[in-house]
């Protein structure tokens, strides 16, 4: 049983420190735009219109998002950034205040 005990503890051990290296020195490339990402500005025309179906058709369309958040007036919503989101706040009179990809 020594015996084998002698032979798997280094093999364990460089099993352990080959987790810890790094596979090189590469520069991680810019996030490029993907398909489905939003893109804020073509949405910032719609800042000051009514907040209705129609508009966050159009407001999906405009900026290429796949998801609409529509955020009602004193409404708490999480920060978790999805790309592909667009989040549209609006006023007590339904109007559209802020337009963003959050």
């Amino acid at each position: 049983m020594k015996r084998h005990s002698a032979i798997l503890a280094p093999l364990a051990g460089a099993l352990a420190l080959s987790a810890c290296a790094t596979t090189g020195a590469e520069e991680p490339s810019p996030p490029s735009r993907a398909e489905g990402e939003c893109k804020a500005e073509a949405g910032q025309a719609f800042v000051g219109q009514k907040a209705t179906a129609e508009t966050g058709a159009a407001l999906i369309a405009a900026t290429g998002a796949r998801t609409l958040r529509w955020v009602p007036p004193r409404t708490a919503v999480t920060m978790d950034f999805r790309p592909d989101r667009l989040t549209v706040s609006y006023d007590d009179d339904m109007v559209i205040e802020r337009v963003s990809c959050t």
